[in-house]
């Protein structure tokens, strides 16, 4: 019998299982039944991810795990946050080496420092367009859901405010925010954009020298960045632990009670991101010419980890050699998806501007379009540099509604959705962030022109 005509009994068979465990559950026939046959579900998914050599089958099933394990045994779930820390750490300490390998290999190792300055117009000019796009869509759903109206607001709320900060307001600060002034301190904050930035004049030096003193620097370099896609390698094993961990703790911390309250603003975002993906990105990859399929197989595993820890920076490492594997030069990939973590955060601008003008419409303060326009543009300057920083958009919110005398309440309600909503924003993020690396490779002619690298090659194939 061969190896598909298994899988797929396998996966129908948990499907269903899974479904009638859940209609049991919603109708409260019996608590046990719905409890084994969910249970049993999750075994066959177990053994479907078990006869697949891919670590993608693995993260959906540690997903599904996870999420059962946060609905059934909660403190349990909550306590295995541990893991999901354990796999962000050895992320974070994979991003700075590799962005810094990568670029300087690429822009010192070409010597085509007017190609590296053409690549980041073109970046600049789909980022813009596309978070333009973005923040239209989101302000069209929340206006067309109207999800704030009748919100009763509890009389104590609290908020947990982000450990880390988003990038200071003024465009001036940013500006600023975006040169480094000490490189250490910029990796050691998780600055991506410093480090990128550090990397671009490190390697405009390092092309300016001779052949001969430039070479051992340019061979240091490219055997680090080599040495940086093995160790993503590695620390991709641990991915299913540190997914299914982070998934047990979103849903036994917050429970999945919360969408009764919120459920037409959560409702209203997803809709909103996948009419954004459709009418938006789709279109973009199918106006240059993008292979659609392909590009959807490349990128679900980074989107899988970005949906369930809610942090882009977790997906970066992974979304990089995914995109080499799919043909994109590894100077454009390098220079293109950390550059869109600070300007083409697609999921998160369309986020802003639909919770924005919810928290206007749950305070009965009505926003003529030319105010909501104006809150728009300031939102795409506030939120830039969020990306790795999770719920830092409540912290952005909050400065908002300060700035154009909104109230605070309802934005500290979002707190019991914004959980689910970081998952779905973050994925636009990275699989954003991706597409945004083809299009640049195809406007640019280089699509599949380079030889990818074994230790890539042989990383996306695990």
């Amino acid at each position: 019998m061969s190896t598909s005509t298994i899988e797929r009994p396998l996966l129908v068979s948990a499907v269903l299982l899974y479904a009638a465990g859940i209609t049991l559950a919603a109708f409260h026939i019996s608590h046990e039944a719905a409890l084994v046959l969910r249970w049993l579900a999750t075994v066959l998914l177990v053994v479907f991810a078990a006869r697949r050599r891919s670590l993608t089958p693995w993260i959906f099933v540690a997903m599904v795990v996870g999420a059962e394990l946060g609905f059934d045994a909660p403190r349990f779930a909550i306590s295995l946050r541990v893991f999901s820390d354990i796999f962000l750490r050895l992320i974070k300490a994979i991003v700075a080496p590799l962005i810094f390998a990568t670029l300087v290999t690429g822009i010192a190792g070409h010597g085509d420092l007017k190609g590296v300055g053409r690549i980041g117009i073109k970046s600049l000019i789909y980022f813009e367009v596309v978070t333009t796009l973005a923040l239209v869509v989101g302000l069209t759903a929340i206006n067309l859901s109207q999800a704030g109206r009748g919100l009763t607001i509890p009389s104590t709320v609290t908020v947990e405010a982000p450990q880390n900060t988003p990038a200071p307001t003024h465009w001036q600060d940013f500006l600023l925010h975006v040169f480094p002034e000490n490189i250490a301190k910029s990796v050691a904050e998780g600055q991506i954009l410093q480090v990128a930035v550090f990397a671009v004049f490190f390697g405009i030096a390092l092309a300016g020298l001779s052949e001969t003193r430039r070479a051992p620097v340019l061979q240091l370099c490219e055997g680090l960045s080599e040495v940086m896609f093995r160790f993503t390698n590695i620390v991709m094993y641990f991915a299913p632990i540190g997914v299914g961990a982070a998934m047990a703790f979103t849903v036994g911390h917050m429970g999945l009670g919360v969408l009764v309250n919120l459920g037409k603003l959560l409702l209203t975002v997803y809709g909103a991101l996948l009419a954004f993906g459709l009418f938006v990105l789709l279109p973009a990859a199918l106006l240059f010419k993008v292979p659609v399929r392909r590009f959807l197989s490349a990128v679900a595993e980074p989107a899988t980890i970005a949906f369930a820890t809610s942090t882009s920076e977790a997906a970066l490492p992974r979304a990089m050699e995914a995109m080499e594997a799919l043909g994109v030069p590894r100077r454009i990939v390098a220079f293109v998806i950390p550059a869109g973590y600070s300007f083409n955060l697609d999921g998160s601008t369309l986020y802003l501007a639909t919770a924005s003008i919810f928290v206007a419409q749950a305070a009965g303060v009505h926003l003529s379009i030319a105010q909501q326009v104006t809150m728009m543009l300031t939102l795409m300057l506030t939120s830039k540099g969020v990306a790795g920083v999770p719920r830092a958009t409540l912290v952005i919110l909050l400065a908002t509604a300060a700035t154009f005398g909104l109230p605070t309440e309802p934005i500290f309600v979002l707190l019991g959705v914004d959980a689910l909503a970081d998952m779905a924003r973050t994925t636009v993020n990275v699989v954003g962030n991706c597409l945004a690396s083809v299009v640049v490779a195809k406007w640019e002619g280089e699509f599949g022109t380079e030889p990818v690298s074994d230790v890539v090659l042989k990383g996306i194939s695990e």
